[in-house]
C-alpha cells in the first residue's frame, strides 16, 4: 500500500497528499498525518483514496462520537477536534478566495461558532422500507444512495434523536410506506414539526397512527400531498405554529416546515448580530436585503430605523416575511418584493430604487447577476453572507476588480459542525 503525508484538507474534508505530481485525496486523513491509503479512482492529475491506516496521527485527531460515523454521510469531520475544524474551514475560505478570485480581505474576522452537538434544528432524512416490518430513516450513506441504518444522531437535538427508532416503527405500520421517501424535521420555539411528503391518501388507520404518535411524543405532523404550496398541518389541529426568535432584536418569525431557515438557530443569532454590525444600518437609510427569504436579516435591519426592501424569489416566503413584519410592528419600515434575482439586470435592479447599503444572502449559486448589475449609484457598503466559498470568490472578484469596492473583511462561521460546509460573511465598501 502507498504511504503519504497529508498536507491539508480540501473543501470536502478529504486529506490531500502528493505523489509524483498528482494530488491524492484521502478520505478520513488529517493534516500532518502519515497514512497508508488505497486508491479507488485514478485520473491523470489526481486520485481518490480510502484511508487504510494512520501511521502517525495528528494531535487534532479525536475519537468520533457517533457510532455511525464513516458510514453515514451526514458528517465528514467528527474525527477532527471542533476548534481545528474551524481553522480548516478558515483556510479553505482564504485559499478559495485567493486561488479562484485573486482577492484577499483587509481583515479576517473572528470565527463564529456554537455548540458542536445537538445543533440541527432542521434536517431532511431519507426513508426506505427494507422489509415488511423494517424501515430505515436517516441520511444517505457516504457516496451512496442507500439510507444509513442510524439509531441515534448526535447532531440532532437529543429529543429529536430519540424519535428515530419510534418513527421507524410508526412508518412500518403505514399502508402508504412505499410512497414515503422523505421526512423533513423542523424545530421551532414552541413545537417540533415532522413533514411527510406523501402523494397517496392516508388510510383511516394511518391517520389514527399518526395522531396517536403525535399525542404520545408531543410532535406536530404536517403533510404535503402535492407541490410545496400544498403543505398543511395534519395533527394536532390546535398545535402552536412554527417560529424562531431573534431575542436581541425582539423579533419572532413564523415559518412553514418546508421553508428555508438556518439549521443552527444559535449560530444564526450570532450571524445576524455580526452582519448588522458590519452593515451598520442607520435611521433614514434605504437598505436592500436580496435573497431575503422570510426576513431573517430584513426585520432586524428595520428594527434599527432604516427602511428595508427585501427581495425574494419565492412568493410564499415573501408573504410570510410581510406577515412577520406586521406581527413585529415593522410593517411601515419594510416592503417585500418578489423577483428572480438570477435574472437580475441593471434595469431591473434600478427599478428597485437607490440604496445606501445592501445585504446579499444567496444560495450556493451566488449572486453574480446581482453584482454585475450594480451601476454608478451602487450602495456604498455591501454585506455578503455566503454558503459557498467558490461563488463568493467569483462575486468578490467582480466587486473588487470590476466595481471598485474594497474587500474590507471576511470571516468564517461554523453553521454545520462536523461537516465540510464552509459559510462566511464578508464586507465590501466603496473607497
Amino acid at each position: 500500500m502507498p504511504i503519504g503525508i497529508i498536507e491539508s484538507l480540501d473543501y470536502e474534508a478529504r486529506g490531500i497528499a502528493r505523489h509524483e505530481g498528482k494530488a491524492i485525496f484521502v478520505e478520513g486523513a488529517l493534516p500532518g498525518e502519515k497514512v497508508e491509503y488505497a486508491s479507488f479512482r485514478k485520473k491523470s492529475s489526481y486520485e481518490l483514496a480510502h484511508l487504510v491506516e494512520v501511521l502517525t496521527p495528528s494531535a487534532n485527531r479525536v475519537e468520533p462520537r457517533c457510532p455511525h460515523f464513516g458510514v453515514c454521510g451526514g458528517c465528514a469531520m467528527q474525527h477532527l477536534d471542533p476548534l481545528a475544524q474551524l481553522a480548516s474551514k478558515q483556510r479553505v475560505l482564504e485559499d478559495t478566495l485567493w486561488h479562484l478570485g485573486r482577492v484577499r480581505a483587509g481583515q479576517i474576522l473572528p470565527p463564529i461558532q456554537g455548540a458542536p452537538w445537538g445543533y440541527r434544528h432542521r434536517a431532511r432524512l431519507g426513508v426506505r422500507k427494507v422489509s415488511k416490518s423494517e424501515v430505515l430513516i436517516g441520511f444517505h450513506e457516504r457516496r451512496s444512495s442507500f439510507i444509513a441504518d442510524i439509531r441515534t444522531c448526535d447532531v440532532l437535538p437529543p429529543a429529536v434523536s430519540a424519535l428515530l427508532m419510534p418513527l421507524r416503527r410508526l412508518f412500518a405500520s403505514l399502508s402508504v410506506i412505499d410512497k414515503l421517501q422523505q421526512l423533513d424535521i423542523a424545530l421551532g420555539e414552541h413545537c417540533t414539526a415532522l413533514l411527510l411528503r406523501i402523494l397517496t391518501p392516508l388510510s383511516l388507520r394511518d391517520e389514527k397512527n399518526l395522531r396517536d404518535f403525535a399525542d404520545a411524543h408531543g410532535v406536530v405532523f404536517y403533510l404535503q400531498p402535492k407541490g410545496p404550496d400544498s403543505v398543511y398541518r395534519f395533527c394536532p389541529g390546535d398545535a402552536p405554529p412554527l417560529s424562531y426568535t431573534l431575542p436581541e432584536f425582539g423579533i419572532e418569525l413564523a415559518f412553514q416546515p418546508a421553508d428555508f431557515t438556518q439549521v443552527n438557530h444559535a449560530v444564526n443569532r450570532i450571524l445576524v448580530r455580526r452582519a448588522l454590525r458590519l452593515l451598520d444600518p442607520q435611521p433614514g437609510e434605504r437598505i436592500a436585503d436580496l435573497f431575503c427569504g422570510l426576513g431573517n436579516f430584513t426585520l432586524p435591519i428595520a428594527r434599527s430605523g432604516a427602511y428595508v426592501v427585501g427581495v425574494e424569489g419565492s412568493q410564499g416566503l415573501a408573504l410570510r416575511g410581510q406577515e412577520s413584519a406586521r406581527a413585529n410592528g415593522l410593517a411601515g419600515s419594510v416592503e417585500f418584493s418578489v423577483a428572480n434575482l438570477f435574472q437580475c439586470t441593471p434595469e431591473s435592479l434600478a427599478k428597485l430604487g437607490r440604496f445606501d447599503k445592501m445585504l446579499i444572502d444567496p444560495p450556493r449559486e451566488g449572486a453574480i447577476e446581482v453584482v454585475n448589475a450594480l451601476g454608478n449609484d451602487a450602495p456604498r457598503r455591501i454585506v455578503y453572507v455566503s454558503c459557498n466559498p467558490a461563488s463568493l470568490a467569483r462575486d468578490a472578484a467582480v466587486l473588487v476588480n470590476g466595481k471598485g469596492y474594497r474587500f474590507s473583511a471576511v470571516g468564517v462561521l461554523n453553521m454545520f459542525p462536523h461537516t465540510a460546509h464552509v459559510e462566511s460573511v464578508a464586507l465590501f465598501e466603496q473607497p
